[in-house]
């Protein structure tokens, strides 16, 4: 954040909002402290941690990519635990990559959310209570900006008041953030005011181009299909992790996906590939839709890899390049192919 014009967010906690001379001096020595302490927190991270970006999470309904750094994806659990709080679990992926313009996960006001509630830049030390405020208030504005996630990202760097001036003058754009950061620097007597360029420093760490991606079942699975979906798609981008069956490892291997995934749906779907094979029927290929498992012989004979087949050729699974599409005709060039399975 860049302005202090966020209005409205209130979080019960032990932070006041500052109201007299005496308490602005004491938060000036915490904002020093913080700021000490930020920069060490830095160097050390920059020195001694993997400065290479770990892919991180898709925002279903917004659709896409959060590539992130590893600083920033240790939040994930957080990040998405208040998303779902404050009603706003689909951009989480978003989230990610706006955390990752405002502070990298470096600094300890991870989402720079004390200035929502009156504090100066950097004020709160707890990065759950950042994590917190900063996705009520990302709550907010998108709801006020009507679903319109550059509108909304635009306002939580310049404050809400950017969302009537934007809707005014034809929604948002870059012009349109230019020409209320010109009206609001004159106004406040700065020299500038926000960062115009504020969604496109967030949206180079989100790709979206996943978004194409639409499941539809016919209904006759005996599981929703596009819940399913949704479920796995979630973690689009997720490092392949030998064992990894919950989201809290990180990432998944291929029949821990279906598992997780399925297990959400009630539909038991424990256990390896193989097993997950000996659970299902055989389908022949002219007669597969999306919900069907797709098998292959990967590292051994036998079945040792699955994914769930969504349509147009592509199945979704966990594998070597993490939680992605792939293509069923490219797979089978490489691999031994088992066919097609449907869960009884």
């Amino acid at each position: 954040m860049q302005v202090t014009l966020k209005k409205g967010a209130k979080v019960a906690g032990t932070i006041a909002v500052l109201k007299n001379p005496i308490t602005w001096i004491i938060a000036g020595i915490l904002l020093l402290l913080t700021s000490i302490f930020g920069l060490a927190l830095f160097i050390s991270i920059s020195l001694g941690g993997d400065s290479t970006f770990d892919s991180g999470i898709t925002g279903e309904g917004v659709g896409g990519t959060a590539q992130v750094s590893a600083e920033v994806l240790r939040y994930e659990p957080l990040i998405r635990k208040y998303a779902e709080e404050n009603g706003v679990e689909e951009y989480v992926g978003l989230i990610m990559a706006l955390i990752q313009q405002e502070s990298g996960g470096r600094h300890l006001d991870v989402m720079q959310s004390s200035e929502s509630i009156g504090l100066p830049p950097g004020a709160i030390t707890d990065p759950e209570l950042s994590i917190k405020i900063g996705v009520k208030y990302f709550a907010e504005v998108m709801k006020k900006a009507k679903g319109d996630p550059k509108l909304a990202l635009q306002s939580y760097n310049m404050g809400s008041g950017f969302i009537p001036f934007a809707l005014e003058h034809g929604g948002y754009s870059k012009a349109v953030a230019v020409e209320f950061s010109e009206m609001m620097a004159a106004k406040m007597g700065w020299d500038s005011y926000g960062d115009v360029d504020y969604v496109a420093n967030v949206m180079r760490y989100y790709n979206d181009k996943n978004d194409s991606v639409v499941v539809k079942g016919d209904g006759t699975q005996i599981f929703n299909v596009e819940e399913v979906h949704k479920i796995m798609k979630q973690y689009l981008g997720r490092p392949y992790v030998w064992g990894g069956r919950i989201p809290a490892a990180g990432g998944f291997d291929c029949s821990g996906l279906m598992e997780y995934a399925f297990r959400q749906v009630g539909i038991d779907m424990i256990g390896t590939a193989q097993a997950q094979y000996d659970k299902t029927k055989p389908i022949p290929e002219d007669q597969i839709k999306p919900g069907d498992l797709v098998f292959f012989s990967t590292y051994k004979p036998g079945p040792s890899h699955v994914g769930m087949y969504v349509g147009d050729g592509k199945f979704i699974n966990s594998n070597d390049n993490g939680l992605e599409y792939s293509s069923v005709e490219e797979w089978k060039k490489q691999y031994p192919f088992l066919g097609f399975r449907r869960i009884q």
